[in-house]
């Protein structure tokens, strides 16, 4: 029998979950990405560490969401290049016209991973969902009681009635 420390992640899965809803409901799929050293990525659009993809089919090529890397081809600038990210350092996947979909928690990073970027964040408290880096966080809008706040200041009053996906800089 498998324990819950041998189960594989469900950040993939869910990857894959939500980025079917956004595709079944005519929504584009954008991913935010860690952009450090373990990811393929056009570097001149990387800022503050971190950069935003369109993974919808219509802006990819040979697009696969596997267990440990999604990856693809697109054109940046007219150029085509070849995209590949580690799916633990995906921040979030959401929908570009409404904002709806999940931020994840930021990679705990390994020994090899701390010799590449030793800036990174110690671990947050196994008892507190971890706040992705670079500050991505769902916010609650009025008549939802789901996502996540700061603890730090309330955000302004809601405009909207659904949950956006906002990056706090």
């Amino acid at each position: 029998m498998m324990n819950a420390l041998d189960a594989t992640s469900t950040r993939p899965y869910l990857i894959r979950a939500l980025h079917e809803w956004c595709t079944d409901n005519g929504l584009t799929p954008y991913i935010a990405v860690l952009a450090d050293d373990a990811v393929q990525v056009p570097r001149e659009y990387v800022q503050n560490g971190e950069i935003v993809l369109n993974v919808s089919f219509d802006a990819t090529s040979a697009l696969k969401l596997d267990n440990d890397f999604i990856s693809f081809k697109a054109r940046f600038g007219g150029v085509a290049r070849e995209i590949m990210v580690p799916v633990d350092r995906v921040l979030a996947i959401y929908a570009r016209e409404n904002g709806q979909g999940m931020a994840f928690p930021v990679a705990v990073p390994s020994v090899d991973d701390e010799a590449v970027a030793p800036e990174s964040a110690p671990p947050e408290p196994a008892d507190e969902p971890a706040a992705p880096r670079g500050g991505i966080q769902l916010v609650p809008q009025a008549g939802d009681e789901e996502g996540t706040a700061p603890d730090t200041d309330p955000p302004p009053p809601p405009k909207r009635k659904r949950p956006a996906l906002k990056v706090v800089k």
